[in-house]
């Protein structure tokens, strides 16, 4: 009667002790392997397969899934290292690395420590291609340095599976007594472009000063000249309107005189009635006149013309 009544209790913790064997063995059966990340699989210790992104089973106490393998670029800094210029300057240079895993068997079974193998790498290739160089090809020319250390460490690391994507040169830092002497170097090189500046600046401007003073030299002359030329044309032109006045005027008297057909009495009495008027003055005057008019001057006197012997007169008393 005992043995009957705990026989029930003995299967359910059979069951309770199955049921859970059951889920813990279905737990280290199924895997699941973010995206860009890949598991190595190890049957028996030995390689079996590689575990792609999504859900996957193994073999429980047989498949041993090792950590996880990420497949997105990486990022590794590492500190800085001494390293001996062409021209015996040392330096101390920071460097950056940016790799990417392409093989993850490769990176798991080819290396032990890939990240400690890269940056002995680095180091080595950076003491081997800036030896070469002086302290100021290696200030000028560090994309020269980065493409030869991406070449030497991408050409090694790629048979442990990793491709290096760029290498980076943080900083070159020389000793305090070159940075001093750089320094020096730079602020005289400065001061010495300032003083070019400033002697190109003050020509410059003594060139422009110049050349304003002569184009407004030229424009002044260039003014009087034409301010002369017209002055000159109005005065051509007032004359030629004056002559061309007179000989209008003389026309028209001497058309008048022609169309009113006078005779010498007429013309020697209109004379001897201007010889007054020319005689007057205090400058001394002489007048020829011929005998031919006297004549017929005294002829218009007979003729009773008014003025004719007061004319006469003062022709005889001077």
């Amino acid at each position: 009667m005992i043995i009957a009544a705990e026989t029930p209790g003995v299967g359910v913790i059979i069951g309770i002790a199955f049921a859970l064997f059951a889920l813990f063995f279905l737990l280290r059966a199924v895997r699941i392997v973010p995206q860009q990340r890949r598991g190595i699989v190890e049957r028996l210790g030995k390689y079996h397969r590689t575990l792609e992104p999504g859900l996957a089973l193994v073999v429980p106490f047989i498949d041993k899934v090792q950590p996880l393998i990420d497949l997105r670029e990486q990022v590794v800094t590492f500190p800085p290292q001494p390293v001996i210029t062409a021209d015996n300057v040392t330096v101390q240079i920071d460097t950056v690395i940016y790799f990417t895993v392409t093989d993850p068997k490769a990176v798991t079974y080819e290396i032990a420590n890939p990240l400690q193998a890269i940056e002995q790498l680095t180091i080595t290739t950076l003491r081997n291609v800036v030896g070469g160089l002086t302290l100021e090809g290696a200030l000028t020319g560090r994309d020269t340095v980065n493409d030869a250390l991406r070449l030497v460490l991408d050409q090694k690391t790629g048979q442990w599976g990793i491709r290096i994507a760029t290498v980076e040169i943080k900083a070159i830092d020389p000793p305090m007594s070159i940075q001093e002497a750089m320094e020096k170097q730079m602020r005289a090189e400065r001061d010495k472009r300032a003083t070019i500046l400033t002697a190109e600046g003050s020509r410059e401007s003594q060139i422009l000063t110049a050349e304003g003073e002569r184009q407004a030299r030229i424009l002044r002359a260039e003014g009087e000249r034409q301010s002369a030329i017209l002055t000159a044309q109005g005065e051509r032109e007032s004359k030629i309107l004056e002559a061309e006045g007179e000989a209008k005027a003389i026309a028209n008297v001497f058309d008048a005189i022609h169309q009113a057909n006078p005779d010498q009495a007429l013309l020697a009495y209109q004379y001897l009635q201007m010889l007054p008027k020319l005689a007057d003055g205090d400058a001394s005057k002489i007048f020829v006149i011929p005998t031919e008019f006297t004549e017929a001057a005294k002829g218009l006197a007979n003729l009773g013309f008014p003025g004719v012997d007061e004319a006469l007169a003062k022709k005889t008393s001077q």
